[in-house]
């Protein structure tokens, strides 16, 4: 029997590799079989306690019928031993497991994940609409509130319906100055979701002289109606959305929608002087599922397609544009839709574009988190999303307006604003995947442009 020192990280402990033919593995506590026949060496002891452990991706099959008894009492005496709580462990051992940090068992919170049968509020086409949809009496402000609320509220709603083990809380604050409100909805740690935030903002005051200067360099437009030497109050209702599943292969998502108000400080009776719509939702996965992509995309382009042919085309575009990390030559994901500035239409009909866009977000995305949220993974798939987090975190400080417009804004609440961050994040130095792999492919699709809704 060949005997050898490993290290583990979560036991506080020496083990001991053992030479054995055992044909099955203990992953989060559950008996599995191996993809394939484990190979000498691949298996240790723990203290005096044999645990058959098979450090290899693992499928999802149950313990076929005919499992000798003997490997079952081994398997069932390896869980006792090992614990309910411990989920994984890590072998390290370069010479007598070859990239085993690669081959690690993670994932175990998929275990007691179900799809549900129906996803709540993913069919708003057939929905009815609600009271403020059609409600010209009340001004506009008032209705995108309500709005960015009722969003909030449904894609919350269908959010929850598939974490098993949290709800999201609900942070209800107000501005200390007095002037707006926000709430936001926050789920950390769950199993679906390491983190998810869906957070509305309606808050309004006097623009920063570096706000003013920033809104007139980006749009000729506003340049025109804006003087840089006048002082504006302005108003404004958002919704923002991130999310960030555990699973390394359900993509992470965000939304934002909102309308933003400008009005002369000496005389902001007369009304806005300037008033757009600005918004869009983008994916950003670590592993590139097509099929996925495109349903994302032609969800959104139907949503684009009921109001102007010309949107979808025009603010992927833009999007591919806007959310680039510059520093890196690639987006931020594989895109969707972004626009700004938004006033091209009357009023009316671009309230009724953000409406049906806001909500397609739930159809394009929701299902793609359950659809994903079950595969098994391992160490390799868990650290390529934390580095492509890492690049998310990036242009999310570096480049993102929104981002910048908060921290300038006095009296801004820090916690909201950076709640688009993930709850964890890598950096490698000269991080380099091997070419033909899965991460390759990601890093190829997110240095070109591809018409996905086609």
């Amino acid at each position: 029997m060949l005997r050898r020192s490993l290290s583990v990280s979560s036991i506080d402990s020496q083990v001991t590799l053992v030479e054995t033919d055992a044909q099955y593995i203990i992953a989060a506590g559950a008996l599995r079989r191996p993809l394939r026949q484990p190979r000498p060496n691949s298996q240790f002891t723990i203290g005096a306690r044999r645990v058959i452990v098979v450090v290899r991706r693992y499928s999802t099959q149950q313990v076929p019928k005919g499992t000798s008894a003997v490997t079952k009492l081994a398997a069932a005496g390896a869980c006792i031993g090992l614990g309910a709580g411990i989920g994984y462990w890590v072998a390290k051992e370069k010479d007598t497991i070859p990239n085993a940090q690669d081959t690690r068992v993670l994932g175990s919170e998929i275990a007691g994940l179900k799809v549900p049968a129906v996803i709540p509020n993913t069919d708003y086409e057939n929905e009815a609409k609600p009271a403020y949809y059609n409600d010209t009496a009340t001004p506009m402000h008032q209705r995108m509130e309500a709005l960015v609320l009722d969003l909030q509220d449904r894609l919350v709603v269908a959010l929850e319906s598939l974490e098993p083990s949290r709800k999201f809380i609900r942070d209800q604050w107000e501005r200390e100055d007095g002037n707006g409100y926000g709430i936001s909805c926050v789920l950390q740690d769950g199993e679906v979701y390491e983190k998810a935030g869906v957070n509305v903002s309606v808050i309004e005051g006097t623009l920063a002289p570096g706000q003013l200067r920033s809104m007139r360099e980006r749009n000729p437009q506003t340049a025109n109606k804006l003087n840089a030497n006048e002082e504006y109050d302005f108003r404004v209702a958002g919704v923002s959305v991130v999310v960030h599943p555990r699973n390394p292969y359900a993509p992470t998502a965000h939304k934002n929608y909102r309308r933003f108000e400008v009005y002369r400080k000496s005389n902001k009776e007369a009304g806005p002087v300037l008033a757009w719509f600005g918004g869009g939702a983008d994916l950003t996965p670590a592993y590139l599922f097509e099929d996925d992509v495109k349903y994302f995309h032609q969800t959104l382009k139907q949503a684009c397609d009921a109001h102007d042919p010309q949107y979808y085309p025009r603010f992927k575009q833009w999007c591919d544009t806007y959310f680039t990390n510059i520093h890196r030559d690639e987006t931020r994901g594989v895109g969707g839709i972004f626009f700004d500035d938004l006033e091209d239409k009357a009023p009316e009909e671009l309230f009724h574009f953000a409406y049906d866009a806001g909500s397609a977000f739930i159809k394009a995305y929701v299902p793609l988190v359950a659809k994903r949220m079950t595969m098994p993974y391992t160490l390799r798939e868990r650290n390529w999303q934390l580095i492509r987090r890492g690049h998310y975190a990036e242009f999310n400080l570096v480049y993102d307006r929104g981002t910048k417009f908060g921290l300038m804004t006095p009296g801004a609440r820090i916690e909201s604003i950076l709640m688009s961050l993930p709850l964890t994040a890598r950096w490698e130095y000269m991080n380099q995947p091997e070419p033909g792999s899965p991460e390759a492919h990601l890093l190829e699709a997110v240095r070109t442009t591809t018409d996905w809704a086609k």
